[in-house]
């Protein structure tokens, strides 16, 4: 048995009490007492010194593309420095599992990487890969698309009963497997070629389970939002789901009557936004038309090397990308290179389209065909907006109560969005400590505890005997987000030490060595008994939570 005690600091709850001076005391991965601790110190493994912090439970990202890359040691610091202990991946409809991971590693390549070791076959083999590999936890939700891709390939069309059927099966052994939900990405192929019912026989297996529909709206965000928001009603209702809407980023004013119109029909919703105003995403998906990205990366690379191909797509595609309400006409100057593949351009990270073109003597059409062709489409790119909203816009966004806390984090590229070592740091430093939209109390539900609770993902999520002992310390005064759009690689400041599952895995601000982490399976509805914390040894039994 291993005993840690925290001493002497500051115990943050998410109901609305206020923090209060204990200690905390952790019998292996879970929270036996909260309070005065004097007897249980002389047999303690570690006596933790907490004073002058606040000893929370450990955030979850409810929105993370870290999956592939949370093997790498500089990740997982950069998450345990922000107190994040459970990142929940298969966003956005694409990942590696149901399948062998083939599809992912290509189209999502420049946003969730390859996997290094998982080749197959199913959400419980990509759990257990990080088993006792790993310093913290990893969820994950059905991606939608991915299923569609294992059934359908990239058909431009409907489904038809039998692959409805055969979907459905998927997204079902995947819940049984421990995920969290099923996500969509409905800009993304093939996500774009479902309609509604396809989704909503999908979630079928959901609603059982009380597991949350987890969208990437159709259309678009910002001023387009209420198409995007109709859709999930359609979606909740036929299915009988709740849902959550991801990187909800539109006007504070307008989300919160579309929240309100949501509630209004009977749809239980939340939702993830990050501190930021500028997205990240998919060059090809921001530039290209579906049905060339729905083409393998050699065909689609032959397509735009086509002269005729090429004249066709500036004379009818790039006017309607001049078009879309975030960018507008000015799009080669808010477009700015996050990762390319191709060394040809490694000079470019960092830089505009517009930048890219003036080097090159080129207009910037040429100059984005040109860098996706070479980079075989693995490009990511940083997405500036026209009207950059206010810290005030954005914070009463993120204190609407149905919020939950999500980096959206890339950690694909050598010039990434900062957001992926930033924003829960972010979220402390500018809207609780700073400008005073959360308090500490509220925090903690909207990074924590609301996360497990809508994911199912067991006794975490609170300080309190019989949780699970994921645990952030946080410097209140110190907590600050270092990684702007110029420099993104800083780690954050202000947490030294994370417990996960009981044991330090974050010391001074450094890494143990430790690797209590794992694949996190929820807990559906009706479930009897709870998933124990991810061990050291790993089930030995192909399914097992």
């Amino acid at each position: 048995m291993t005993r840690v005690v925290i001493r002497g600091g500051t115990v943050v709850g998410a109901d609305g009490d206020s923090p209060v001076r204990a200690d905390v005391r952790i019998e292996d991965d879970r929270i036996v007492e909260v309070g005065r601790i004097v007897d249980g110190l002389a047999g303690a493994d570690a006596v933790i010194d907490a004073d002058g912090r606040l000893v929370v439970p450990g955030f979850i990202d409810a929105h993370a593309h870290a999956e592939g890359a949370v093997f790498d040691e500089a990740v997982q610091l950069a998450l345990l420095r922000q107190g994040i202990t459970t990142v929940i991946g298969g966003q956005d409809g694409i990942s590696y599992a149901p399948g062998d991971g083939a599809h992912a590693s290509t189209y999502f390549a420049a946003i969730n990487g390859p996997h290094p070791t998982y080749r197959g076959s199913r959400v419980a083999d990509l759990l257990a890969s990080y088993d006792g590999r790993i310093p913290l936890g990893v969820a994950y939700l059905v991606p939608a698309g991915t299923v569609r891709q294992q059934v359908m390939g990239t058909a431009q069309r409907a489904a038809d009963a039998d692959e409805r059927e055969r979907m459905v099966a998927l997204v079902r052994e995947g819940i049984a497997d421990g995920a969290a939900g099923l996500s969509t990405g409905l800009d993304y192929v093939p996500g774009i070629f479902a309609d509604a019912e396809e989704i909503a026989a999908l979630c079928a297996p959901l609603s059982a389970a009380g597991l949350p529909y987890v969208t990437h709206m159709r259309g678009g965000y910002e001023d387009n939002a209420q198409a995007g928001v109709e859709e999930v009603a359609r979606i909740a209702q036929l299915a009988g789901v709740a849902v959550h809407i991801s990187h909800f980023h539109t006007r504070a004013d307008e989300a919160w009557r579309l929240m309100d119109w949501l509630t209004s029909r009977g749809v239980s919703a939340t939702f993830d936004a990050y501190p930021y105003t500028r997205g990240c995403s998919l060059l090809g998906m921001t530039l290209l038309p579906p049905e060339l990205n729905a083409l393998t990366p050699d065909d689609a690379v032959r397509r735009i090397g086509m002269a005729g191909e090429r004249e066709r797509l500036r004379r009818e595609w790039f006017p309607l990308v001049a078009l879309y309400p975030s960018l507008g006409e000015q799009w080669p100057d808010l477009i700015t290179i996050g990762h390319t593949a191709s060394p040809d351009f490694a000079w470019a990270h960092g830089l505009t389209l517009a930048d890219i073109a003036e080097r090159r003597g080129t207009d910037a059409v040429d100059a984005a065909l040109d860098l996706l062709v070479a980079s075989r489409l693995e490009v990511n790119a940083i997405m500036a907006v026209r009207d950059q909203r206010p810290v005030s816009d954005l914070g009463k966004l993120i204190a609407h109560p149905a919020h939950l806390g999500g980096s959206d984090g890339i950690f694909v590229g050598a010039h990434p969005h900062p957001r992926a070592r930033g924003a829960f740091a972010s979220y402390l430093a500018t809207y609780v400590r700073q400008h005073g939209f959360l308090d500490w109390s509220q925090a903690v539900r909207h990074l924590s505890t609301g996360p497990a609770e809508r994911f199912r993902l067991g006794d975490r999520g609170r300080i309190r005997p019989g949780s699970i002992a994921d645990v952030a310390l946080i410097d209140p005064q110190a907590v600050t987000d270092r990684a702007t759009y110029d420099d993104p690689g800083r780690v954050a400041d202000g947490v030294e030490d994370v417990l996960v599952a009981g044991r330090p895995v974050l010391s001074g601000g450094r890494l143990t060595g430790a690797h209590p982490g794992g694949g996190v399976r929820a807990t559906p509805a009706g479930a009897r008994g709870r998933p124990p914390a991810p061990s050291e040894n790993p089930p030995s039994r192909k399914g097992d939570t």
